[in-house]
């Protein structure tokens, strides 16, 4: 059970993309959870085959490395629409109507710079590994059991372009709430004080453990 979002919603058109997209973002969260699941399953399974059967997985190290991207990067998004990147809310946290909006669509603009450059950058280091007349397409691959490096390699600006789009649906979000002194602007996360955040959490609790005792 999760913790409430502080995103709003309406029937605006922003909105409804806003709504859209998160529901490709949590999917890809979704699976980067699935993927952290799968490493701790090999693991074990690892650790029994090394110490039992004197039998490891072969290429453990190889497919550790090759699926962290998987939920190291699949998760930016998500985390950028529900506000849960670190932020200096001790400093935004004091402003209010247009000051604050103005602030966070210049933070989400540097954001959105800084993406796009990140996304030239890891394509460009993809497209290096990548190529199609090489067996498993592949220019390079991993020490020990000669994994392809360009899945994991094109993970990483697939997804930074899906941050990309977060972003700029999160600009678009902030430059409405300021032109219109929007008090509570929708598609953006609120920003909310410790004691909202611990009564969510708690809220939260309350429900699983209702849930479990049901």
């Amino acid at each position: 059970m999760s913790t409430p979002s502080s995103v709003l919603a309406d029937d605006s058109l922003l909105s409804r993309i806003d709504r859209s997209v998160f529901r490709f973002e949590s999917l890809l969260n979704l699976l980067a959870g699935c993927v952290i699941f799968a490493l701790v399953c090999l693991a074990v399974w690892n650790v029994v085959g090394r110490s039992v059967f004197n039998a490891p997985v072969p290429g453990f190290v190889d497919w550790t490395e090759q699926l962290m991207a998987t939920f190291a990067f699949l998760g930016l998004a998500y985390a950028q629409r529900e506000g849960a990147h670190i932020r200096m809310d001790i400093v935004v946290g004091r402003l209010s109507g247009r000051r604050l909006w103005a602030a966070e669509w210049l933070s989400v603009l540097f954001m959105l710079l800084m993406a796009t450059a990140l996304i030239y950058g890891t394509w460009f280091h993809f497209d290096r590994s990548f190529d199609v007349s090489k067996p498993l397409w592949s220019n390079d691959s991993t020490i020990d059991i000669g994994l392809p490096l360009w899945p994991s390699k094109l993970l990483i600006p697939f997804a930074l372009a899906v941050l990309w789009l977060r972003l700029a649906l999160q600009l678009w979000a902030y430059g409405r709430a300021f032109l219109r002194a929007d008090p509570a602007p929708v598609a953006v996360p609120l920003i909310e004080d410790p004691a909202e955040q611990a009564n969510k959490e708690a809220a939260t609790v309350a429900g699983a453990r209702v849930d479990r005792n049901g």
